[in-house]
């Protein structure tokens, strides 16, 4: 049999392909691994066929056996891809004639390629959005775990990357968890537009068989039927906002990251790393480097570039469908793996944590941390805050020169910068005071660590 022929589309042609040209249009080396859903569509587009009488029970038992026999077939790595038969689902219908004959041939009524492949690639980021949020949450967990544990842990508080206030670990840590919740809120929002089914829109226009759309919906568990048929075949915008979600929480993976790596530094100390998440150096006996938040950070490239690739795939396509959108697949399937990874690595990992808690108290008594506390106390003694401002920063100035923190100072060293200052003015300078003065919601003090972090798990839990 000819080239020509064996294409399931070859009857127009004739000449056979180009082998160049054939390899270069072929998708199935990567579009394979959509195996499960196509067969789970083709399964439900054959039942809904049978009830409109379209195709004999007959035919619609040997279709699914069929097919579920292929299934097994991949899953025991024994079928034979083809790059001649261009993509995975005629490599499926392919096969599905091949063991059952003619009756195979009739799976493909009433629909088109167009709206196989597009049904097909939502199923599969659903999938895998469902698996993302697995991964999610359970960093979300590890990340509530250690932020209650750490709930009274007292570390610097950083702004331009300089010693600012005081905060708790914990307090920290659930600053990660609202960029992750807020991850989350949009992965299931995109998952609701996700959820909608191209199958029945055929090539472009619909088809003029019976078909019932509802029922294949219900049967594949679609929230709804996509309404223009044009449309349903040619929009990615699903892709699109999957891959701007993705490249957001790599974002704040990598924000994290690079606090990660600076933390388990010499020059920070703050945490220490299990061996398991990190490597050592072919050359220098003594790094221990931090592996995962490194490449983690890395990796968070790829995926806002497969965000462009993807807005840039579709800028200029007219209606509907076009060859172009072939390209999809590899940067959306890049970018759900590597933010799956990403979540396992991390859930792995945060729990594990360990921090030096006196390391990290010292660090925060450094770079007069309590400044602001100072010229708060100072502001319910009745200096306008201005003035409070001045005198705590001549004060401040002072410490430099002295080598002394503001909670170092003697009483008469402090009253030399305003006569308002008593003894009770070390219940706000010590760290522990500044922490738990801000105790309200939103703030770090251990109350309100512990109160978010049940407030969370409620949250979570729904």
């Amino acid at each position: 049999m000819s080239d020509k022929q064996n294409k399931l589309w070859g009857g127009r042609f004739s000449e056979s392909t180009d082998e160049f040209v054939q390899a270069f249009t072929a998708s199935v080396n990567f579009d394979q691994r959509m195996y499960d859903q196509d067969i789970r569509g083709s399964i439900a587009h054959a039942t809904m066929l049978a009830e409109a009488r379209v195709l004999s029970n007959d035919e619609r038992d040997a279709i699914i056996n069929g097919l579920k026999e292929i299934h097994a077939e991949i899953e025991a790595g024994e079928f034979q891809w083809s790059v001649a038969l261009e993509d995975v689902h005629m490599n499926i219908e392919a096969r599905l004639t091949d063991r059952i004959g003619i009756t195979g041939k009739k799976l493909h009524t009433g629909r088109s390629r167009n709206d196989q492949v597009a049904t097909d690639i939502r199923l599969w980021l659903r999938d895998h959005i469902d698996l993302i949020d697995g991964e999610l949450t359970r960093l979300m967990q590890g990340l509530l775990g250690l932020a209650e544990r750490e709930a009274a842990t007292i570390m610097p508080g950083f702004t331009h990357l300089q010693t600012a206030q005081p905060v708790t670990f914990g307090h920290h840590l659930l600053a990660w968890f609202e960029m992750l919740r807020r991850d989350r809120e949009r992965l299931a929002d995109c998952r609701k537009r996700v959820n909608r089914m191209p199958l029945g829109s055929a090539a472009l226009a619909g088809t003029t068989y019976p078909i019932n759309r509802e029922r294949t919906r219900e049967l594949l568990g679609f929230d709804e039927a996509c309404y223009n048929s044009l449309d349903a075949v040619s929009d990615r915008d699903f892709a699109i906002e999957f891959c701007a979600l993705a490249a957001l929480s790599m974002t704040h993976l990598s924000r994290m990251s690079e606090e990660l790596v600076l933390w388990t530094s010499a020059q920070f100390n703050f945490i220490n790393l299990p061996d398991r998440f990190c490597t050592g150096s072919s050359i220098m006996p003594q790094k221990k480097n931090p592996d995962v938040p490194e490449l983690v950070r890395g990796k968070t490239g790829r995926v806002n570039g497969h965000l462009i690739s993807l807005l840039t795939l579709m800028k200029s396509q007219p209606l509907a469908y076009n060859k172009d959108n072939q390209e999809d697949k590899e940067p959306l399937f890049d970018a759900v793996d590597t933010l799956l990874g990403s979540l396992r690595a991390f859930a792995d990992m945060v729990p594990a944590l360990e921090p030096n808690r006196e390391v990290m108290r010292e660090a925060a008594r450094r770079g007069f941390a309590t400044a602001t506390d100072l010229a708060d106390y100072l502001v319910r003694k009745g200096i306008a805050f201005r003035d409070a401002h001045e005198i705590v920063g001549k004060a401040v100035a002072f410490g430099v020169a002295q080598k002394k923190d503001l909670s170092d100072m003697s009483i008469s060293e402090l009253r030399q910068f305003s006569d308002q200052i008593d003894e009770d003015v070390f219940e706000v300078l010590t760290l522990e005071g500044s922490v738990s003065a801000r105790n309200h919601i939103g703030g770090t003090a251990p109350e309100q660590v512990r109160a978010a972090v049940a407030r969370a798990r409620e949250a979570l839990s729904r």
